[in-house]
């Protein structure tokens, strides 16, 4: 406790008297009389210290003592305070009274808060409940980051009005200007801040170091909010912190500044659909925006949820009382307009990207470039360096700095994404920053690697190329995390490798869209409710046509058939494709490729319950396939068993079903023990449940059982539980029909455990 403190709290208990009566009787408030003799206060001003002296009935020698007391606890050159600047005496020996000061009314004053501001409720909360404790254990700096135009600045002022029943000591707000050409220097931020906060011009020192220590001297005891915008970096901010006390210091930058120590860090998201209508709800009118639901939702999906924008779609709403909400949603859809109408007075959202883009190094800014050229709606650093040019490595590190940035967002621990509009402008940095020739160049190259990728890991799909137990997997288990590698990539990147195939298309590289096809062909199995395959298999269908390749054509209408047939259910336009298959298949006397399709012709007739038909045309591509020698084709003919046991069941011959099932059984376990692949075990899983419906069919439910639970062990063996529901369900139901109900439920809320703990997986095989 200092000289002062200890002088008056002396004088109080001597006057026998409490805080409250000493406050009441000279005027000040309770809280800053204990301030004061808590030393938190140790250099009131003399018109307090005069008050305080009369209150406690002190002589002229006690009341000079203690005033010199607190004359000795004022910095020097600082004017006495917020509420009212008295200078030395003037002649006549009379004190002097300037007009008051206050922080809140100096240079630096809070600019007003926005009167529609909307959401942030929890962030804003998180912020005031940070400032809630009087006594801080450290200073309290809170950092607000994040990409152009969420509203970073807005919230930062809006909080500092919120804050500011709890500071009465002033709200400050300065504007560092971190995306100027010429950001403020730490000295001269701290010279308007001292101002601000009353230190006379030629009390301020010279020296940032001295005028850093100056300000934290200042700020000791106040309870101060402070708002430094617009942070360049940490280098900036440090000279403006505390070092003690209750101030609060909210910094908001477009850099996340990770080398700043002890701050709390805030994040702002895009806005929630809600909340975004809500905002433009406030701007507009609220009559204006619940007239048009749809409209509105569709409006600030174009906005991209970004607060700037929708402010600035708001207003040019404003500004057009008798433009429906449609109308502008009409103009905002065409992509090479859009942000040149999200643009109104001052308010501009491509200038906001552009401040961040022409302070980034001329490397990180091709990485940003070139990040729109991908597909997908995120990327990985592996994709992104096939664009760049760049090695993995070096565009991973380039991406997690314009992720700092705030030009680039993380969207899964290894995976990127651009907001919508900062696509759109790095769109049109490709268009002036670089030539076509450059652009073409790095289309083709990342074109070219990432087709090459999807075909390597489509082969690992195929019978042919598929590896084995003795293979370089090592054993099923090892085969089966091989195709979950693969499949993970192709599911993940399809909007690139789909993307990349259309180019090839575009570009006259017909043999590339077709070699991926192809590879790609049993991969499809895994997908059937893609819709995308009829897309790939007719790019495939051209690009043969192109090529007067009429062995790859006959390949990939079948391909299509089996699209339309078994993916889209277009079951009429399936089977004449499959007829055009199978003609074209005859011309080149294509034995394999008349028994495809010969099987998509008779699985487009069972769906069309012309079961007599679907039949004989599956036992003749069983005549096809019974000529050709390879895996595919023993695969076919396994394929054309089923599918005519199917149209047995369904047309009511259950017993025939049964035989014809068990010699497509036999055929499945035996390509199990010759091929000991994931796909094998599939086919043998699927066939055994299909056994078991047709026995089911015939009410043999101990027979049924039996072939189920064989369905089960196959499906385990391949590892897909996802693909057991339909499985277990009709085991419960076989169990249930034999008496035993109780093990049936045992069963199925176990299974049910288990599937929910691991998960769906999509897709189910082809055949």
């Amino acid at each position: 406790m200092g000289g002062f403190s200890r002088l008056l709290a002396g004088h109080r208990v001597a006057a026998g008297l409490t805080q409250e009566e000493l406050a009441a009787a000279a005027g000040v408030s309770l809280r800053a009389l204990g301030d004061m003799e808590r030393g938190r206060t140790r250099g009131p001003q003399r018109r307090t210290v005069r008050a305080l002296a009369v209150a406690l009935g002190l002589d002229g020698e006690q009341a000079e003592a203690l005033d010199g007391a607190a004359r000795s606890g004022r910095p020097r050159g600082v004017r006495p305070g917020p509420e009212r600047v008295v200078a030395q005496a003037g002649p006549g020996g009379q004190d002097r009274e300037e007009p008051p000061v206050a922080a809140g009314q100096s240079a630096l004053a809070l600019p007003r808060d926005i009167a529609d501001f909307t959401a942030r409720e929890g962030v804003l909360a998180a912020l005031v409940g940070l400032a809630a404790d009087d006594r801080p254990a450290h200073p309290r700096v809170v950092l607000v980051s994040g990409q152009p135009g969420l509203g970073k600045t807005a919230f930062a002022l809006h909080a500092a009005h919120a804050l500011a029943p709890r500071f009465p000591d002033g709200q400050l707000s300065l504007d560092l200007g971190g995306m100027s050409a010429q950001p403020l220097s730490p000295r001269d931020a701290l010279g308007q801040v001292l101002r601000a906060l009353g230190v006379e011009d030629a009390a301020v020192p010279a020296g940032a170091e001295e005028r850093a220590g100056l300000y934290r001297a200042l700020v000791r005891e106040r309870r101060l909010v402070l708002v430094l915008d617009d942070a360049a970096d940490e280098g900036q901010v440090r000279p403006l912190l505390p070092g003690s006390g209750p101030a609060v210091t909210i910094v908001t930058s477009r850099n996340a500044l990770p080398g700043l120590e002890s701050v709390h860090r805030l994040s702002l998201d895009l806005l929630a659909p809600a909340e975004a209508a809500g905002l433009l709800a406030r701007i507009a009118g609220r009559e204006r925006i619940d007239a048009a639901p749809d409209a509105t939702a569709e409006l600030a999906g174009l906005c991209g949820y970004l607060p700037l924008a929708l402010r600035i779609a708001g207003q040019r709403l404003v500004a057009r009382p008798q433009q429906p909400v449609a109308h502008l949603v009409r103009q905002l859809a065409a992509e090479e307009n859009r942000l040149d109408l999200l643009e109104t007075g001052d308010l501009a959202v491509r200038p906001a990207f552009e401040l961040s883009y022409r302070r980034l190094p001329a490397e990180s800014r091709l990485v940003l470039r070139r990040c729109a050229l991908t597909a997908g709606p995120d990327f990985t650093a592996v994709v992104a360096a096939a664009y760049a040019g760049r090695s993995p490595a070096r565009t991973e590190l380039l991406l997690e700095q314009l992720v700092d940035t705030g030009l680039v967002q993380p969207a899964t621990p290894d995976r990127y994404r651009l907001h919508d509009l900062v696509r759109l402008y790095a769109g049109e940095r490709l268009a002036v920053d670089e030539t076509p020739g450059e652009l073409a160049a790095a289309r083709t190259r990342a074109g070219r690697w990432i087709l090459d990728r999807a075909a390597a890991y489509g082969l690992r799909f195929d019978p042919e190329h598929a590896r084995d137990a003795v293979g370089a997997a090592g054993s099923a288990g090892a085969a089966s995390a091989h195709l979950t590698e693969a499949a993970r990539w192709l599911e993940y990147e399809h909007p690139e490798w789909l993307a990349a195939l259309h180019h090839a298309q575009q570009a006259g590289r017909y043999r590339e869209v077709v070699d991926t096809a192809e590879a790609m062909h049993w991969f499809s199995d895994r997908l059937l409710s893609w819709g995308i395959w009829a897309e790939v298999f007719q790019l495939s269908v051209d690009a043969a046509r192109a090529l007067g390749d009429r062995q790859a054509e006959a390949v990939h209408v079948n391909y299509l058939a089996w699209t339309y047939v078994t993916c889209l259910h277009r079951y009429q336009r399936g089977i004449e494709l499959a007829s055009e298959g199978l003609e074209l298949a005859r011309q080149l006397g294509d034995r394999e490729q008349q028994g495809w399709a010969l099987t998509y012709l008779a699985s487009g007739l069972r769906y069309l319950r012309r079961h007599r038909e679907a039949i004989d045309a599956f036992h003749r591509a069983a005549d096809a396939f019974a000529e050709v020698d390879n895996r595919s084709a023993r695969i076919g003919r396994l394929v054309t068993l089923r599918g005519a046991a199917n149209c047995l069941r369904e047309s009511g011959r259950a017993e025939e079903a049964v035989d014809t099932r068990r010699r497509a059984l036999a055929g499945a376990l035996e390509l199990v023990e010759r091929w000991s692949a994931p796909l094998m075990n599939l086919l043998a899983a699927m066939t055994a449940h299909e056994l078991g419906l047709d026995r089911a069919a015939l009410k043999r439910w101990p027979a049924a059982e039996k072939a189920f639970r064989q369905a089960l062990a196959h499906y385990e063996a391949v590892g897909r539980p996802d693909s057991m529901t339909k499985t277990l369900t009709e085991l419960g139901t076989a169990l249930i029909e034999q008496g035993r109900a109780e093990e049936a439920r045992e069963l199925l809320t176990e299974a049910l455990t288990d599937l929910s703990a691991n998960g769906p997986r999509p897709g189910t095989p082809r055949h």
